[in-house]
């Protein structure tokens, strides 16, 4: 395991320090554990970009895409019952 050292303000290493405190946690755990979530948002995010990317590179080839009114009726029945069928693809260019 690599060791590296980080200089932090003090009022922020106080802030971590408390709120390890309310956890039961060590300062260093506390520590660890923001620097594994942080990381893990950005590479979440980085796969949301490329499967945005990805959908819209295939919607600009097909020329298909989901009416955004089929979209909010299928997301009210998932909420409402966890099942619904996905709307189809319609063609979006005139």
């Amino acid at each position: 395991m690599a060791t590296t050292s980080l200089k932090l303000p003090d009022e922020l290493k106080q802030r971590a320090a408390v709120a390890a405190q309310e956890l039961g946690v060590s300062p260093h755990a506390f520590m660890v554990d923001a620097i594994r979530q942080a990381a893990q948002a950005v590479e979440q995010r980085s796969s949301f970009v490329a499967q945005a990317r990805e959908a819209k590179a295939e919607m600009l080839q097909e020329g298909l895409g989901h009416d955004a009114h089929d979209v909010r009726v299928y997301l009210r029945q998932r909420l409402k019952d966890g099942q619904a069928s996905r709307p189809d693809k319609k063609p979006w260019r005139e």
